[in-house]
């Protein structure tokens, strides 16, 4: 393990002994994160902001006055992806759910599930169009889209997922990267082209935590995975209970979430698995305490584009994934071609992670003028996997961030997540952040390769981090780091 200082020695020092986060080095030099180890470094920044207000860094300059920013793409890669990413489009036919054709009453009483399939079902046989919720209180079950359908909440529509657990047929799903068949997410479709959400209305799903529940994945569903049995046969009602996610289009081109709030999730928020041609724009999520509710999770999905959102979630805001283990092998698809932009996040972990399922690879992904809000995040990125897991992230760029009161360091990788091993060493090499800044955080760099298999090629250039709690980087089994045009506590750290 290398403890690399960025200022004259008079700065403070890690050790052991004073951080959670040293010590969870064990004395092979392998970093292990905890539970405990997790908690204890969230109080990290909580101690910076104590030491903030105390005085201690009064004098330093703050990291948004020292960077100049890119108000557009600085990628032409990233440019390029947007431009390939295929919007869906629609006639302009309107199919009005409280039409008498359909029957929604929208009055938060009636079952309104029957109403609004028959207006979808109407909508996709017709050659497709606006399928349009007015002002109301509409009470469902899961629906499922059909191609050539946006499915459009005005303002004050509320879509509210009902706890009836019967109205949530089984379909093909994918629980943290293992496929199966569960209880529909609240919204869902497969192997459909050109499907929207859109509009300014509410999507609800607190009422499903009657039965949307369970997360023992082990002893559920990979004992079907190690029995052999394939997807079609891996039934988790018939086993025990996995949560649903709230909205996942699968196997799907041309998808397009644009405008909606989304609030009560019981576990992943939007999850596009499989998918090509995925667009995220300008939607809210929150009000949620469930643990793992993860508020944006592509997997496995080719050209996704996420702009202008305000993420709330109760685990990673952002996280791109690729299948998990023995099944993300045989599925082998990565998730690429991502860009994440104007994007506001919220959460106890990652603001943008990579994994841990990422089995398939994760690759060209491009982070622009993303910040950190309110409670902030323990990482602004953060990269996990293992030696079961394997998988990679290569080629990851960062621009244009702003990431404050972190409870960890400012880009945290390890490669020995959950202390899972196996024969599956992952690969992290190729990430570039530059024009960023963060303020009131711990640390700036805390990587953990493994003996034998380093994390490589980090750069960071023309970044200022301030009012850190302890300038130094924590690398264990990294090579080819490098700082240009870097300055932290108002001191360079360029080398």
């Amino acid at each position: 393990m290398e403890v690399l200082p960025h200022a004259a020695a008079n700065k403070p020092k890690l050790t052991r002994a004073t951080s959670p986060l040293m010590s969870a080095l064990d004395t092979g030099g392998r970093y292990t994160l905890t539970r405990r180890h997790f908690v204890q470094s969230a109080l990290i920044g909580g101690a910076a902001a104590a030491a903030c207000a105390a005085g201690l860094f009064v004098g330093w300059p703050f990291a948004s006055s020292q960077v100049r920013r890119s108000s557009v793409l600085p990628w032409p890669e990233a440019r390029s992806i947007v431009a390939e990413t295929v919007l869906p489009s629609f006639p302009d036919s309107t199919f009005v759910v409280t039409d008498p054709r359909y029957g929604a009453v929208g009055d938060g009483n009636a079952d309104d599930t029957m109403a609004l399939a028959s207006a979808i079902e109407d909508c996709s046989s017709r050659g497709g169009g606006h399928v349009v919720l007015p002002e109301g209180v509409y009470s469902t079950g899961a629906l499922r889209l059909q191609s050539n359908v946006d499915l459009h909440l005005e303002a004050g529509a509320l879509l509210r997922f009902d706890g009836d657990p019967d109205r949530y047929p089984v379909v093909l799903t994918r629980y943290e990267g293992i496929e199966c068949l569960n209880r529909s997410p609240m919204v869902y479709a497969y192997g459909e082209s050109n499907i929207a959400v859109t509009g300014a209305g509410v999507l609800d799903a607190s009422q499903t935590q009657t039965w949307n529940s369970g997360s023992n994945r082990a002893a559920v569903l990979e004992p079907m995975v190690a029995a052999g049995l394939p997807p079609e046969q891996r039934v988790v009602p018939e086993h025990g209970r996995l949560r649903s996610a709230f909205v996942e289009p699968y196997a799907c081109t041309n998808v397009l979430i644009q405008g909606v709030t989304l609030r009560g999730a019981q576990f992943w928020q939007l999850h596009p698995t499989l998918c090509r041609n995925v667009t995220v724009d300008s939607v809210r999520t929150g009000d949620t305490t469930s643990l793992n509710t993860d508020a944006c999770n592509p997997e496995s999905c080719d050209h996704v584009v996420i702009r202008g959102c305000a993420f709330n979630a109760f685990d990673d805001c952002i996280a791109l994934k690729s299948g998990r283990d023995a099944d993300g092998r045989r599925v082998d698809t990565p998730c690429q071609n991502v860009v994440i932009t104007g994007c506001a996040v919220q959460g106890p972990a990652g603001g943008v992670a990579l994994g841990s399922e990422m089995t398939g690879g994760i690759r060209n992904v491009y982070v622009h003028d993303v910040r950190t809000f309110g409670r902030s995040v323990q990482h602004m990125l953060y990269a996990k996997s293992n030696t079961r897991r394997g998988g990679y992230a290569v080629n990851i760029r960062v621009d244009s961030a702003t990431a404050d009161h972190l409870g960890g360091a400012w880009a945290f990788a390890q490669m020995d997540y959950d202390g899972q091993v196996g024969d599956f060493g992952p690969t992290f090499e190729d990430w570039a952040i530059g024009n960023s800044t963060g303020d009131l955080d711990p640390m700036v760099l805390q990587l953990s390769g493994l003996d034998g298999n380093p994390i490589r090629g980090i750069r960071i250039r023309d970044s200022a981090f301030t009012h850190v709690l302890f300038p130094i980087d924590a690398y264990d089994h990294v090579e080819d780091v490098a700082f240009e045009g870097v300055t932290i506590n108002g001191w360079g750290a360029d080398r």
